[in-house]
Parts: structure tokens; C-alpha cells; sequence
């Protein structure tokens, strides 16, 4: 059976009902809380992969930080991972892996197809 691995954040209603989901489905996942251990960026190229997204598809941007310091530059795939990877209150949430498959948890019914 492989492992769920749920990157979360507690302070977020959709990332919390994606974990209560989770934790319905199975008993063998383990939770990252992403801001306070960031994905290195070997760990985000994984997790992209398994998406099957580019960078700039999981960047919350909305977020204050990307308005101020990212919003209308252009960066390369490897320039957005680095960024990431050093201010990962910009990654969308919750992302929910489980083998080489992954899925971001909005909506959480999202979730389902790894199950």
C-alpha cells in the first residue's frame, strides 16, 4: 500500500478538510506542514511531475507576496521552483500525493482519485 503524504497547512479551511478526508480513506499518511519545512526544490520537481503541472500552475496568486514582489515578471520553470522552494507560502494547498500521482486538493473532491 503506498503512503499519503498531505502537504498542509492548519490555518486553512480547505487544507483541513482535506486531511479529515484522508484520514476517512486511510490510516497510512503522513502530513507536511510545507511552511514550516519547505519542499526542497528536488521535492517540488517530484511533486510537479506527479502533478503533471509546471511551477507557475501552483503559485497562489493571490497571495500578498507574489502581488508584491512576482506578479507580471517572467521567470523560468527553474527560476519558479527556487522561488518556491524559499517562499512556500506561495505553493497552492493542500497537495495531496500517494505514489507517483498528485493532485491539489481543490476542490477536496479532488482527493477522491488517488483512492
Amino acid at each position: 500500500m503506498e503512503k499519503t503524504i498531505i502537504y498542509h497547512n492548519n490555518r486553512c479551511t480547505k487544507s483541513r478538510c482535506a486531511l479529515e478526508l484522508i484520514e476517512k480513506k486511510t490510516k497510512d499518511f503522513s502530513v507536511i506542514e510545507y511552511l514550516k519545512t519547505s519542499p526542497s526544490e528536488k521535492e517540488l520537481k517530484e511533486i510537479l511531475k506527479k502533478l503533471g503541472m509546471k511551477a507557475e500552475e501552483i503559485i497562489r496568486k493571490r497571495e500578498p507576496l507574489f502581488r508584491e514582489k512576482f506578479e507580471r515578471k517572467k521567470f523560468s520553470e527553474n527560476e519558479w521552483i527556487k522561488i518556491l522552494a524559499k517562499n512556500p507560502i506561495l505553493i497552492e494547498r493542500p497537495i495531496v500525493v500517494k505514489g507517483n500521482k498528485a493532485v491539489i486538493g481543490r476542490p477536496t473532491e479532488n482527493i477522491l482519485k488517488l483512492f
